[in-house]
């Protein structure tokens, strides 16, 4: 079954969302599941440098108030899936390169062992993700050749590419991550927790099953 995953590198809920996932696939063992991770970026207009993300959230949702509830929240939540959001780091950078990054870990099968990287310097270790030697750094953690990374990251290269596939999922109708697209059938959005997504799972295979089931035939055939 393919799974396709639409997230950002700097979203916590994507985060949470790729725990509870895992937590619901490990229990269809028998089942084959292929990931998929596209770019999506929550905050397209960032500048190359990033911001600070108090003051950014901030104007976004109203108030410093607002913003210490929802790290709170998120604390709470990150801690019942093994999460350690306590050091996260206080700037929001462009996530351009960073889903570069992603995109040439699918060359070797390892996209999901990025992402998960990634997330963890960002969040855990409080490591900017616009800084081009932390993802040579990720890169090489996760198997890569650290050397052609960093020598990929100082060009343009696949730049266009993540622009066009952000805006093909925000064409299809994605507008929130994370957005977990199941068989290209059935969409859930937001980082629900593992029975729920199983529903979707086992309605993805039961609508297989069928599919496969000889029709009856005609009496007196």
């Amino acid at each position: 079954m393919r799974i396709r995953v639409f997230s950002d590198t700097v979203c916590p809920w994507c985060y949470i969302g790729k725990r509870r996932l895992a937590a619901a696939l490990k229990q269809r063992p028998d089942v084959a599941f292929e990931l998929v991770w596209h770019p999506f970026q929550l905050n397209p207009e960032m500048s190359p440098g990033g911001t600070d993300r108090i003051a950014y959230l901030a104007a976004k949702f109203g108030s410093r108030a607002k913003v210490e509830q929802s790290d709170k929240q998120l604390r709470e939540l990150g801690a019942g899936v093994g999460i350690d959001f306590t050091g996260r780091d206080n700037r929001i950078p462009n996530t351009l390169d960073s889903h570069r990054l992603v995109m040439w870990a699918q060359e070797l099968g390892k996209q999901e062992l990025m992402a998960d990287i990634l997330y963890r310097r960002y969040f855990t270790e409080g490591q900017d993700l616009g800084n081009h030697l932390v993802l040579t750094q990720a890169a090489g953690e996760a198997g890569l050749d650290a050397a052609e990374v960093s020598d990929r990251l100082a060009t343009d290269a696949d730049l266009d590419e993540v622009r066009e596939l952000d805006a093909q999922a925000r064409q299809a109708g994605v507008s929130g991550v994370p957005t977990f697209l199941f068989d290209d059938r059935y969409a859930v959005v937001g980082a629900h927790e593992p029975e729920v997504l199983l529903e979707v799972v086992d309605a993805v295979l039961a609508e297989e099953k069928a599919a496969k089931k000889p029709a009856a035939k005609a009496r007196g055939a």
